[in-house]
C-alpha cells in the first residue's frame, strides 16, 4: 500500500451507511439475486474489516470497497463454475455481433444469469465495469488471447440465450 494512508475500523464505520447501498447497488445487477448480493456485500465488509485489522488496507473509500466487492463477485463466480463444471458447455459458432438496435435491458440481465460463470464474469467485467480486456484477463486468470476468445463466445452465447427467450422481432 506504500504511500496510501492506512485506515481503521472507525473509518469504515464512518462510511458504512453511505457505502453499503453503493456496494449492494454495484453487486445486485451483476449477480441478479438479492440474496447473493446481500451475502457478497457482507463478505465485502468482512474482508475490509479483516484487511484493516491486519493493517493491510488503505483508508476505506466507497471506490476501494467496490473494488473489494468486484473481487468477491469474481470469487463467487469461480465457486459457481466449480459447481457447474459437470454441465456440458456449448458455445455458439457464429462470431458476428448483430444485436437488435433496441434490447430490453432487464431481459439482457436475465439472459446474462443463464450464461456459464466464466462467460458471465468476462462480460460483466468488460462491459458493465468497463475494464480493459487485459485487466479482465487478470481477474479471470487467462491469457489475453484466451480472454478475447472467451468474450467472443460469451457475446455469442448471450445473444443466443436472449433471442431464444425474447425472439428477434
Amino acid at each position: 500500500m506504500g504511500a496510501h494512508e492506512s485506515g481503521s475500523i472507525d473509518d469504515l464505520v464512518d462510511i458504512y451507511p453511505r457505502a453499503l447501498p453503493q456496494v449492494y447497488g454495484y453487486l445486485l445487477p451483476r449477480c441478479g439475486s438479492a440474496a447473493v448480493a446481500e451475502d457478497l456485500a457482507a463478505e465485502t465488509f468482512m474482508a475490509a474489516v479483516d484487511g484493516l485489522e491486519r493493517g493491510a488496507a488503505p483508508l476505506p473509500t466507497v471506490a476501494w470497497l467496490i473494488g473489494v466487492a468486484r473481487h468477491k463477485l469474481v470469487d463467487h463466480w469461480r465457486r459457481a463454475e466449480r459447481e457447474q463444471r459437470s454441465l456440458p458447455f456449448s458455445a455458439a459458432d457464429e462470431v458476428a455481433d448483430p444485436w437488435p438496435s433496441l434490447v430490453d435491458v432487464e431481459a439482457v440481465h436475465a439472459a446474462l444469469t443463464r450464461l456459464p460463470p466464466p462467460q458471465r464474469t468476462a462480460l460483466v467485467l468488460r462491459y458493465l465495469d468497463g475494464l480493459p480486456v487485459a485487466e479482465v484477463a487478470e481477474y479471470v486468470g487467462r491469457s489475453l488471447h484466451a480472454t478475447e476468445t472467451l468474450l467472443v463466445r460469451a457475446r455469442s452465447t448471450l445473444r443466443r440465450v436472449y433471442l431464444e427467450e425474447y425472439g428477434d422481432d
